[in-house]
């Protein structure tokens, strides 16, 4: 059993600075959702996941004729065992932020975590069962 934290020292990158938007800006973009998620804290470290480089705008798609928002995410490490509970901070955050025409979709980045399939199936799991997402969506509203 492995004590402390998996990955003791991350590589922290400076934050970026906003970019100012117009106001009568309506469309949704890549960097709409990014500036709705970079300050989301990482689960094991007092860092966003911005500043960890977990995601960037970069790995943001959207197609607003199609109503889909896609996000890719790297996890600092690859067996980062807290990648369903960024994968469920990143879900929660964009729910309550955009109409519910939109369908987000989250993966893990190809190639960047030990068990990918694992990673996905547990945040289907983890946001399908009431008990269970109840009590962790405490722990989300915490880091969002």
């Amino acid at each position: 059993m492995t004590l402390g934290l998996i990955n003791a020292n991350p590589v922290v990158h400076a934050k970026k600075e906003r970019i100012a938007r117009p106001e009568d800006h309506h469309a949704v973009d890549a960097l709409d959702i990014y500036d709705f998620v970079r300050d989301i804290r990482d689960p094991e470290h007092p860092y966003s996941l911005e500043q960890l480089s977990v995601l960037s705008e970069e790995s943001i798609t959207v197609d607003e004729k199609l109503g889909r928002i896609l996000i890719t995410f790297t996890p600092t490490i690859q067996h980062c065992s807290m990648a369903t509970v960024i994968g469920l901070c990143l879900r929660e955050k964009l729910k309550n932020c955009f109409p519910p025409h939109f369908k987000v979709d989250i993966k893990v980045a190809p190639g960047s975590h030990a068990d990918e399939d694992s990673v996905v199936y547990g945040m289907l799991i983890l946001g399908q069962q009431s008990k269970c997402w109840s009590i962790g969506k405490q722990y989300l509203c915490f880091l969002i």
